[in-house]
């Protein structure tokens, strides 16, 4: 077991160094001063049923709140009113491996089943949920440049999905389906090949929060598309960037506009966030051994953006010897040891 899991450090700390060089002909988003809007959010309601002490992805409509949770009961999607009563349940019409988000488009909920703490998954899959009678189909999609753990998924007006993967240090992939493929459009099983079409990374900032210190104002851990898809959330354990999308085109938003920065509460291991209808914005967190914390709720997030033409993206250039010194200076012990943390959470998946 020791053996496995110090492979499993190198491996992630070898990738994570590798990733920061820049891809070739990649839009990025740049790093550099972003706008941040310091605003109050509010609690909604606290869960109290167990099973969503991992709750780890939010999809809200007119009939309530949908939540997924990637434990190992992560079988069923629990529904939720503004009480965070649970009001039904739905179980997942495939065995998941490990869903991460959850999305809605064309009147059905999309499921991210993109986890991969290991890094070792061959495919990756969406499923998709009818909300009434719980019934989908599972799609399968692959990477063409090997595994990578995702837990954001946007599904924008055109629901083309896009991926965003997490990644420890440097930027994180965007993927989407090759030749733009609609959600409904993926054949089952599958699979799909993904096409990488940018990068995207945030600079550190000091909101407070998350499971890792060093890295928790970095790492992607989930995504939402407002309900008119002109707005684009991405969010990290910390804060949630907000990007204006006027056409509707997520990956130009990610790649050439510029986002606005609201920090979060702090949040043990926030990795769920969804619009709802009305453009408010709700935030969810993993309880990481603790009490069960409330679902935030920022009143009026939609029009936190304000709509701008999307500018051409810029190369995002990490300097390698210099991470590896902040590396160092924050400390390779801290660095592996979080790793293997990260890894002996991760719980018994089904394949």
């Amino acid at each position: 077991m020791r053996s496995r899991l110090a492979a499993v450090a190198v491996t992630v700390l070898g990738s994570a160094v590798l990733s920061t060089l820049p891809a070739a002909a990649q839009p990025s988003s740049a790093p550099g001063p972003i706008e941040t809007v310091d605003v109050a959010w509010e609690n909604l309601c606290t869960p109290t049923d167990p099973a969503l002490e991992e709750v780890s992805g939010l999809a809200v409509t007119d009939d309530g709140i949908y939540a997924a949770a990637d434990s190992g009961t992560d079988d069923a999607i629990r529904v939720l009113d503004d009480q965070c009563r649970v009001t039904g349940t739905l179980p997942l019409p495939v065995d998941p491996f490990d869903v991460e988000d959850l999305a809605q488009a064309g009147g059905r909920l999309w499921l991210s089943d993109t986890g991969d703490n290991a890094g070792a998954r061959t495919t990756v899959a969406l499923t998709d949920m009818d909300t009434g009678t719980g019934a989908g189909t599972l799609r399968r999609l692959t990477y063409p440049d090997g595994a990578h753990d995702a837990e954001a998924i946007l599904l924008g007006s055109d629901e083309v999905p896009v991926l965003v993967t997490k990644e420890l240090f440097g930027a994180s992939g965007i993927y989407r389906p090759a030749g733009a493929l609609r959600a409904e459009q993926l054949p089952s099983p599958g699979p799909t090949a993904l096409e990488r079409v940018g990068q995207i990374g945030f600079e550190p900032t000091e909101t407070p929060g998350g499971p890792i210190p060093f890295a928790a104002s970095t790492m992607i851990t989930g995504g939402a598309v407002s309900a008119d898809g002109t707005v684009v959330a991405l969010r990290t354990y910390t804060d949630v960037y907000l990007y204006p999308a006027p056409d509707g085109d997520v990956v130009a938003a990610l790649t050439g506009a510029e986002p606005t920065r609201v920090p979060m509460p702090d949040q043990p291991q926030g990795e769920a966030i969804a619009f709802t209808p009305a453009g408010d914005l709700l935030s969810a967190s993993e309880a990481n051994g603790g009490p069960l914390p409330p679902i935030r709720v920022l009143y009026g997030a939609e029009g936190l953006v304000t709509p701008g033409a999307v500018s051409v993206g810029y190369a995002l250039q990490v300097d390698p010897a210099a991470l590896i010194a902040a590396a160092v200076g924050t400390g390779l012990v801290v660095i592996v040891g979080g790793v293997l943390w990260w890894r002996i959470r991760s719980r018994r998946r089904r394949n």
